[in-house]
């Protein structure tokens, strides 16, 4: 089935009549993306930043989890070009570009994902899933419209430039980053530092003025309650691989007598 631009994260959100969940796939399988994908859930972000995610690994999520009701973004390790080509013509749709942080960077970003003349992406349709393997009529002509761009903003410099990075023609959504965002206003580890939230707040605030969908991810309930009430459209709020850790610890310390000898709790 071709690609279409219903399809795009862009669609989705311009639909929306609600703030849209999501969650990360980072354990670099096939079946763990099939299986997040039918949780209900409306968006997933299989991540090759911080996660085991080659060309490979990617191209068997996306078509593991065709056909499922869900939005995929994939975030690559750096905002870069050919990376950037590589993803499209295996069938990424839906693009999330780390650290961003000017609009030098935000349309560079978006020219990656556009063949000339509007950009710099080059030409592979013959060879590539993208297009079908040339199966797909005009492709070329239309592939701009079925492919969205979110970019991340994470650092400082991201934060002051975020207006006008949102102006970038091509920059469908933006997408907060706490953690990288706190260790760049010298928090390391503090997400959830006033100063960072009022940060994220900000960046908020700046997309709505903007008319554009922006996101952020929070995974303690309570701070993702307060940024789904300050304006998010689309919310990150767990990861599979943190979900597998938190439960296996929790049985671990529900069913093995701790070291002391003494009983487990839940007993």
């Amino acid at each position: 089935m071709p690609f279409r631009v219903e399809d795009t994260f862009r669609s989705a959100l311009a639909q929306a009549d609600r703030p849209l969940a999501g969650m990360w796939v980072c354990s670099g399988s096939p079946l763990v993306a099939e299986l997040c994908a039918g949780s209900g859930l409306d968006w997933l972000l299989v991540d090759a930043e911080h996660s085991p995610n080659g060309l490979e690994s990617i191209l068997a999520q996306l078509q593991a989890v065709n056909g499922y009701p869900v939005h995929t973004l994939v975030r690559p390790p750096v905002k870069d070009t050919v990376m950037i080509k590589q993803y499209l013509d295996l069938g990424v749709q839906n693009l999330l570009v780390p650290m961003v942080n000017s609009v030098a960077e935000a349309e560079a970003a978006v020219a990656a994902t556009r063949y000339p003349p509007q950009g710099v992406r080059g030409v592979g349709s013959a060879l590539a899933r993208a297009a079908r393997w040339n199966r797909v009529p005009d492709y070329l002509a239309r592939a701009n419209e079925t492919i969205s761009v979110t970019v991340q903003i994470e650092s400082t410099a991201a934060v002051e430039a975020v207006e006008d990075i949102l102006k970038v023609d091509g920059v469908d959504a933006v997408f907060i980053g706490p953690s990288d965002l706190a260790a760049s206003m010298g928090l390391l580890g503090q997400q959830e530092h006033p100063e960072v939230r009022a940060a994220v707040d900000h960046c908020l605030s700046a997309a709505r003025a903007a008319g554009k969908p922006a996101g952020v991810n929070a995974f303690n309930p309570d701070t993702a309650t307060h940024y789904l009430a300050n304006g998010a459209d689309f919310i990150l709020v767990g990861a599979d691989v943190a979900l597998l850790a938190r439960g296996s610890e929790a049985l671990a310390a529900k069913y093995i007598k701790p070291a002391d000898g003494g009983t487990p709790a839940s007993y």
